[in-house]
Parts: structure tokens; sequence; C-alpha cells
């Protein structure tokens, strides 16, 4: 979300977060690999940004292919848990 908005709170807001939460995990990741995933820029008027490396583009695109590979993975066992499920009242 990051990557859309251009900023960590804008994204934590489209993520339903706080801007804390959303600063801990991108903390988290930048310091989980070898070189930094989010850069920040520096405040004007409109105050500051973020953005990603090119090193947090290519891990954001090899998540989401992961996450696709995932959902399709499991369509079919989805299926018959959804099938056991209880309706709502």
């Amino acid at each position: 979300e990051i990557e859309r908005s251009g900023s960590i709170s804008k994204a934590a807001r489209k993520l339903g977060l706080s801007y804390r939460r959303a600063w801990t995990l991108v903390d988290t990741m930048n310091k989980s690999f070898e070189s930094y995933l989010v850069r920040g820029s520096a405040g004007g008027k409109r105050g500051g940004g973020a953005y990603l490396t090119p090193l947090g583009a290519k891990m954001a695109k090899a998540y989401r292919a992961m996450e696709t590979k995932a959902e399709k993975a499991i369509q079919g066992n989805w299926k018959t848990i959804k099938r056991s499920l209880k309706q709502p009242d």
C-alpha cells in the first residue's frame, strides 16, 4: 500500500492500522533485510512521504506472487471447509 499511496500514514489508514503499528512493521521489515525496503523522504510544506526501494519493490512483487499461488493452492480445500461451516443465524 505504501507503493500506491507514497505515505506510511495513508497506507496505515487504508489498512485500518495505527500509524505507530504501520511504522513498527516497516521498521521491522527494514531491519530484517540486508538493505531497506522502505525509505522516507523529508517533509516540506506538504509533509514527507515514503517509497519502496528497488529491493522493496522486488520483495512486494515476490510476496504478491506467493500470495496468488497460495490462494490457488487452497481453493479446493477451502470450498470443502466452507460447505461444512454452520450458517449464521
